[in-house]
């Protein structure tokens, strides 16, 4: 499945290079060539947005980090932190092809009990969730704008 494809974010420039039939692209943040599979993709474009439109500081971005969850080891997609490590914003990237479910949101509350960020983002570069955390009862509620960055 070739993963460029169209996305509702803004155009971004990646660096993108062919070794036989796998497509690598320099990641943004990690600084290495990593596979260009369709959830990359999305992922290069949510922090090329972060970055360029919203001025999201690209040194208090977090890609692919490994956490403890019970007894399994899980990793969050992205990541964007505050100056004080708290946690900004988690996403969770999916493939263009994979439907925003309940699943996708059950899975990025696994992360969200680690982090506790003030938003939550699932995003398959088509569609975005977008969910605020309500401090006074802790619950989220859909917002449809991406928020811009706090300290």
């Amino acid at each position: 499945m070739n993963p460029i494809v169209p996305l509702n974010l803004p155009k971004t420039k990646l660096s993108i290079t062919k070794t036989g039939e796998q497509l690598k692209v320099n990641c943004l943040i990690r600084k290495k060539r990593v596979l260009l599979s369709p959830e990359e993709w999305v992922r290069q474009h949510l922090i090329a947005f972060f970055i360029d439109s919203l001025n999201y500081p690209k040194g208090l971005i977090s890609v692919e980090k490994q956490i403890q969850y019970g007894s399994l080891d899980k990793r969050w997609d992205l990541a964007v932190f505050k100056n004080n490590q708290e946690c900004f914003l988690l996403a969770e990237c999916k493939a263009p092809h994979v439907q925003l479910s309940k699943a996708v949101l059950e899975q990025s509350l696994v992360y969200y009990k680690k982090l506790q960020a003030d938003y939550l983002l699932m995003s398959n570069g088509i569609n975005h969730i977008i969910l605020k955390k309500n401090t006074s009862d802790l619950r989220f509620e859909q917002i449809n704008t991406f928020p811009d960055y706090q300290f």
